[in-house]
């Protein structure tokens, strides 16, 4: 399965932590992040990590088009929401998609432990007949 990651930079430790915790499951599984939140990761957990550019510089609009193919399968993003700055991922943008091309998209911790947890458990393996 395809995993799309992406945070804010306030949540950039706690997505590190995630992957940390989950490394086990994550390493199954290929992992697509913006540049940053990308390097991060493979820095916290020696994961190999398919990296688009930073985001503030076009590589949520790599993410997106990587949404519209449907070419990801698990959509993670934390993102702060008292924040609001155009440098930052459109966190509407990319969850509007994901609804549009029903991805599973999680926002939060919660959600994304439930995401992943299902996903080691092949709740997800629908999503492998969609792209045949």
């Amino acid at each position: 399965m395809n995993i799309g990651i992406i945070a804010h930079n306030s949540k950039k430790s706690l997505i590190e932590d995630f992957c940390i915790a989950y490394k086990n499951i994550l390493i199954k599984h290929e992992v697509y992040a913006t540049g940053t939140t990308g390097r991060r990761i493979e820095d916290a957990t020696q994961l190999h990590v398919h990296k688009f550019l930073p985001g503030s510089i076009g590589g949520d609009k790599q993410f997106m088009e990587m949404i519209e193919r449907q070419d990801l399968d698990l959509v993670i993003l934390f993102y702060n929401p008292a924040m609001t700055d155009p440098k930052e991922p459109d966190i509407h943008n990319i969850t509007k998609r994901c609804d549009q091309y029903t991805i599973p998209v999680a926002t939060n911790i919660a959600t994304a432990e439930l995401l992943i947890l299902g996903l080691a458990r092949g709740d997800l393996d629908y999503r492998l007949n969609l792209r045949l």
